[in-house]
């Protein structure tokens, strides 16, 4: 085994050197991506009764949040990656579909040598630009391949913070934990359905490099590998490259956003931190206007 593993680790040294050599000019390069989320809706349904055709209906309007194409166009430093033009499936209404769309992620930009991230970000209507040092997660690297496409991948894991209210990692919090709480506060049971809906601290990530492609980039906000990132799989979300251009006839120019508020992703997690306070708040207040009527 360890052997199969020097030899391994060998032959990615010469290719990422040869490779390297190729890419030593200047270039450009396009990398199409699919990104999924998988939610169970009926999770959300608690105790309602919910038919199978209006479950389906959920899951159509939650489709276009959840399934989403981008394109990241790069070269030695630069990135940005956004998601490509598509004519909108319809209204999206209220329920998931209007909250998921209150998170809509415009376009982010990456510069490995400056250590640079900037994302355009939406929340509630309001325009927001991020900006922030480019933080890098503590990879592993492991010795397991695999092919996408032409590239052979290999593969490393990390543990992800998750910051903010991201979406894409919300689940209903398991009953037999919220029970615990409530008996050791001796709270009783809260109608808030937030009070159900929990956000883990930390998921794992796999992703899936090539040193085909000696380029210090990747999908979102994934970089830092030696080798571009064509699959990554965080949580409940697969982003996964389905094409590549390397120079393109038609170079784009690698713009930085600049539109919107500016603040730090620090700055960006209270502010969203503290609308969805306000909105358990304003949700309370209904209910209790109810339960006095």
């Amino acid at each position: 085994m360890k052997l199969l593993s020097t030899i391994k680790f060998l032959g990615l040294a010469l290719l990422f050197s040869v490779s390297t050599s190729v890419f030593s000019q200047s270039f450009q390069g396009k990398a199409f991506y699919q990104s999924k989320t998988t939610v169970d809706m009926s999770q959300f349904a608690g105790n309602r009764q919910v038919s199978p055709e209006q479950m389906k209906r959920w899951e159509e309007r939650m489709k276009q949040f959840l399934e989403k194409q981008y394109v990241l166009t790069f070269n030695k430093e630069e990135s940005i990656y956004k998601e490509e033009e598509t004519l909108a499936a319809g209204n999206s209404g209220g329920g998931w579909g209007g909250f998921a769309s209150s998170f809509t992620g415009g376009p982010r930009y990456k510069n490995v040598k400056s250590k640079e991230m900037i994302q355009d970000q939406e929340f509630f209507g309001k325009q927001f630009l991020i900006t922030d040092e480019l933080s890098n997660l503590e990879w592993k690297m492991g010795t397991e391949t695999k092919q996408i496409g032409n590239y052979t991948v290999f593969k490393a894991t990390a543990s992800k913070k998750v910051t903010g209210f991201d979406w894409r990692s919300m689940r209903r919090r398991n009953p037999e934990n919220r029970k615990k709480e409530n008996d050791s506060t001796k709270t009783e049971k809260s109608d808030d359905p937030m009070d159900e809906i929990e956000i883990p601290e930390t998921i794992e990530v796999v992703a899936w490099y090539t040193p085909q492609i000696p380029i210090n980039q990747g999908p979102d906000e994934y970089w830092g590998l030696p080798g571009l990132i064509l699959e990554v799989n965080a949580d409940r979300t697969t982003i996964l490259c389905t094409k590549i251009v390397m120079n393109p006839k038609e170079k784009d120019n690698i713009k930085k956003p600049v539109k919107g508020e500016v603040v730090t992703q620090q700055e960006y997690t209270e502010i969203t931190t503290k609308k969805m306070e306000e909105m358990r708040s304003m949700y309370r207040g209904r209910r209790g206007g109810r339960g006095r009527n």
